[in-house]
């Protein structure tokens, strides 16, 4: 036998291995792609700057430039106002789930995820997962500010946390929605302002900023029928600590039937992209 022959088996020996590696469940590799969104933030930290300034802009403008023509003053308004600007942040945030997929898309990670033998949602759910620190540093952000101008709310620090435990509940939800365009538009720019569209009267045309009653009669229908409507009145409604089980039940089934209507499409979707 040759040196190069040996060399060879002696290669071979030393990186074969007598047990195949155990194949890396579900929930691990979600908690690894959820890392991976984490690591992104930790290198790009301008990915952050949305959530950092979004609250700031919205709540200082809003309070300040309507609240009193609103309610007649600042004080009375930000107890309204804040939960409605929390879940309109948290709303915005969530475009950039699609759009950092399109971005892994058009880089070519996408293909190398797919090809490995993994969990085959894990790199979608894993950047959900990561997506919801996002969620909750802007709600710390929105509701710290709030808190700093005057916001008292009157369920205590439960009611809090429990609106935006809510809050973040939906928010996942929604994101399937952006993955489907992330995986459906050619280019994250396209992905955002598409994402856009849908949002701002989603947004703008809800309870947010203002008592639907006063507003005509058709975009009244159209505000008590909007999703985003009945998660502004729960989240407001649990902070304020008079929430009802129907206004919170209501935003929990939105979230399944949104997960169980989006979740399978973007899965077919991004296992059939060429």
């Amino acid at each position: 036998m040759s040196a190069v022959d040996i060399s060879t088996t002696t290669m071979r020996e030393a990186v074969a291995l007598e047990e195949r590696p155990a194949r890396p469940s579900a929930v691990s590799t979600s908690l690894t792609f959820a890392w991976r969104a984490l690591l992104k933030i930790k290198h790009v930290p301008e990915q952050l700057f949305d959530v950092l300034v979004s609250p700031v802009i919205f709540t200082l403008m809003f309070t300040y430039l309507f609240g009193g023509a609103i309610a007649g003053s600042t004080d009375a308004y930000i107890q309204f106002l804040l939960p409605g600007i929390l879940v309109q942040t948290i709303i915005i945030v969530t475009v950039y789930t699609g759009y950092t997929l399109n971005t892994d898309i058009t880089k070519g990670v996408f293909d190398r995820f797919r090809s490995l033998p993994i969990w085959r949602p894990a790199p979608i759910v894993g950047a959900l997962l990561g997506d919801t620190v996002r969620y909750t540093i802007a709600s710390i952000m929105c509701i710290g500010l709030g808190l700093l101008i005057g916001f008292r709310p009157d369920g205590g620090v439960l009611g809090v946390v429990a609106g935006v435990a809510l809050l973040l509940v939906f928010a996942f939800a929604l994101s399937w929605i952006f993955t489907i365009l992330g995986l459906l538009l050619r280019t994250p720019n396209a992905v955002m302002g598409v994402s856009m569209m849908v949002l701002m009267p989603l947004t703008f045309a809800s309870n947010i900023f203002v008592d639907p009653s006063t507003m005509p009669a058709g975009l009244q229908t159209f505000v008590d029928l909007n999703p985003v409507s009945h998660l502004v009145t729960a989240v407001r409604g649990l902070m304020a600590g008079t929430a009802g089980w129907g206004d919170v039940t209501t935003v929990l089934i939105s979230a399944v039937v949104m997960t169980a209507v989006f979740a399978p499409i973007t899965m077919y979707l991004y296992r059939n992209r060429h």
